[in-house]
């Protein structure tokens, strides 16, 4: 089971940890093997040392400052208080990366709109623009020159049975800090890390480079 920040051990600062968002309105707790699926990712292509055990925490806590990485999920409502969301800002302004994925794979859907809506709340409107197939992500470790990889979920038409070929984001001071997709990767890589040796190609490879940008 996943710890609750406030049970954490001290952290090294050049570990990668990573941490879920809890918010009480959705189902945050969705796509459970997504965090030791990538972590294998992380400890198998790179030198990035990892803390094995999955931190969840709230968007309100003092604490999460000591992550650069924040990763959020579900299908339902996203809905922020004033303290979550001004956490959500200071976090962003202070340089974290929070990614945002929308299991639901459908633009129209509830999770999308909801959580369009609170960062519309958090940093103004027209906050998160597509991100361009030449941004420092897709070449922050692997390289993906024609923009985010498709899911398996987009081309057996779920959803909203389109193929999204781009991803959205906040930036600050020239850097991503809210990194948003329609793609439904976390059930893209909610398997036990074991199956990947089955795959012809290995999907989490993105989420290295996510993880990478977050770190550098």
């Amino acid at each position: 089971m996943p710890r609750m920040a406030p049970h954490m051990a001290p952290r090294r600062w050049f570990e990668f940890t990573f941490a879920r968002l809890r918010y009480d309105s959705g189902d945050w707790d969705y796509n459970p093997k997504v965090c030791a699926n990538l972590l294998d990712a992380v400890v198998q292509y790179t030198e990035i040392p990892v803390n094995q055990q999955e931190v969840v925490i709230t968007a309100d806590s003092a604490e999460l400052s000591a992550f650069p990485f924040l990763f959020m999920t579900g299908h339902k409502l996203v809905r922020f208080s004033d303290a979550e969301r001004k956490g959500l800002v200071r976090f962003v302004e202070n340089g974290g990366l929070l990614f945002s994925d929308d299991c639901n794979h459908d633009v129209n859907g509830l999770y999308a709109k909801t959580f369009e809506a609170e960062m519309v709340k958090a940093f103004g409107p027209n906050a998160m623009p597509k991100i361009g197939r030449t941004h420092p992500l897709y070449s922050s470790f692997f390289e993906f020159p024609d923009g985010p990889p498709r899911t398996t979920h987009e081309l057996n038409g779920w959803g909203d049975n389109v193929v999204h070929d781009y991803l959205r984001g906040v930036e600050r001071r020239g850097r991503l800090g809210v990194l948003y997709s329609n793609k439904d990767y976390g059930c893209e890589w909610d398997y036990d890390w074991k199956n990947k040796r089955f795959r012809r190609r290995d999907n989490t490879r993105f989420g290295v480079n996510v993880v990478v940008y977050a770190m550098t």
